[in-house]
């Protein structure tokens, strides 16, 4: 069981994956810049998490994962 299931059919789009990250990142940059270090780490971890799962994971389903 997965805290976060990003692979969702909502998710098959490229142009919803890309958004997702780039506002992900962009919103973390924007944090940092302001001086809000905490949410910046938060926001850009949520990004990198989101382009990890979306990009790089064998999405969408990968036949190497388990089923269960």
């Amino acid at each position: 069981m997965q805290l976060f299931d990003l692979q969702q059919d909502f998710f098959r789009p490229l142009w919803i994956r890309v958004a997702v990250v780039a506002v992900c990142l962009g919103w973390g940059v924007f944090e940092f810049v302001t001086g809000a270090t905490l949410w910046g780490i938060i926001f850009t971890g949520m990004g990198l998490f989101a382009l990890w799962q979306l990009f790089f994971d064998g999405w969408p389903g990968s036949e190497n994962k388990s089923t269960e």
